[in-house]
């Protein structure tokens, strides 16, 4: 259920005013010591953030898609990281959850989740599988009232403090996609441990490790979903996500385009503001253009969304298309700001790193441009 219209406005302006008063001014401090305040995080849990997209009667804010997308855009005006904290318990760590736990499931988890009192994290990638994600190789096997998890599980963000794991793991000698299930697997059970954080190109702050499973004793009623149907839960959950990813790139690109507006109109070169010089002007034009493109596309699939309609194309669509665009604008932005760009003082080449990963989680722009030509093609056009 949306929230009414004036509870909606002070959400966007007390995310608005967070992202510019609290987390703006600390993000040369995130890019150098790789962590995010402790107090941060504090006030993130006391604004409902990580809750954004669970309902009330478990103590979330019960977004809909639109409304997430919104605030999502907010968020993407600072530093990734701020909203990778969080992102996982509005997303991919909590959705399957959300979509197929069972009632006793949804009341053990789904309220500590929506607190921030547990983080979540989605345990789909191994190291040897990435975007053909329906042939995981972790091994579940049922013994008794238990399974048996065997298997490591790669690039999982969130893992360092995750509490809690939505892990895909294959079932029974099945191949690929209909062999593999879902299951909530909770960080202290014996055999469960946590990698180093991964050294990454950007996105400091905002960690990634491996998640290792060794004989791990699930029990049966961890499992979400009947066995063979956790490739189904993923990929549902991964459309949401791609969605939330989508507002977020339009976020950043946004707020690039604003740095850049303010610099160009202030420096100068051959004894005018550059903002005068046309191909300068002609940088900005087509980075607006391109994110105002992402946002209508973006938002109009989350409307479809919330209506009920089917939406896994567009949804692919919207992450392609703003993950994209986002990168062009992040390279427009360094070559606007000249040398500056290419100076960590000014920022722009830290989000220059940061909107990079944009383009492989959560399915890699090829992977949502077989997606996208699969539907077009089982839709007749």
């Amino acid at each position: 259920m949306a929230l009414d219209p004036e509870t909606f406005d002070a959400l966007i302006d007390m995310v608005r005013r967070f992202v510019s008063e609290r987390l703006r001014p600390l993000e040369g401090q995130v890019e150098a010591d790789d962590a995010i305040p402790a107090d941060i995080i504090r006030e993130m849990r006391e604004m409902g953030l990580y809750g954004l997209s669970i309902a009330e009667e478990y103590g979330g804010l019960g977004l809909t898609m639109s409304e997430e997308c919104r605030v999502a855009i907010e968020l993407g005006r600072t530093t990734p990281a701020f909203r990778s904290t969080f992102g996982t318990n509005v997303g991919i760590g909590s959705q399957g959850l959300v979509m197929a736990g069972t009632p006793e499931q949804k009341a053990e988890w789904l309220p500590k989740i929506a607190s921030g009192e547990i983080v979540t994290s989605f345990a789909l990638t191994e190291p040897d599988v990435g975007s053909d994600s329906g042939s995981v190789k972790t091994r579940a096997v049922r013994d008794g009232n238990v399974y048996r998890l065997s298997g490591t599980k790669r690039y999982i963000t969130n893992a360092d403090k995750a509490d809690l794991f939505t892990v895909m793991a294959r079932t029974g000698d099945e191949p690929g996609a209909r062999g593999v299930s879902a299951f909530l697997v909770p960080r202290d059970l014996p055999g469960v441990s946590i990698g180093e954080p991964e050294k990454k190109m950007g996105q400091k702050g905002a960690k990634v490790a491996d998640v290792i499973m060794d004989d791990v004793a699930v029990p049966v009623e961890n499992r979400l979903g009947a066995e063979g149907e956790g490739f189904k839960i993923a990929m549902r959950v991964l459309d949401r996500g791609r969605l939330h990813i989508s507002a977020v790139c339009v976020g950043v690109a946004e707020r690039l385009i604003a740095d850049c507006v303010a610099y160009a109109t202030e420096r100068k070169q051959f004894g005018k503001a550059i903002a005068e010089h046309q191909l300068i002007q002609a940088m900005i034009a087509d980075s607006k253009t391109e994110a105002l493109a992402a946002r209508a596309l973006m938002l109009e699939t989350a409307a479809a969304k919330d209506a009920g309609k089917d939406v896994v194309m567009e949804s692919a669509a919207s992450k392609y298309y703003a993950s994209e665009m986002v990168g062009r604008v992040a390279d427009r932005a360094v070559q606007i700001f000249g040398g500056a760009g290419y100076i960590a003082d000014y920022g722009i080449e830290r989000l220059y790193r940061d909107v990079r990963l944009f383009r492989i989680y959560e399915g890699t722009s090829q992977i949502q441009q077989i997606i996208i030509a699969r539907e077009t093609i089982k839709r007749g056009g």
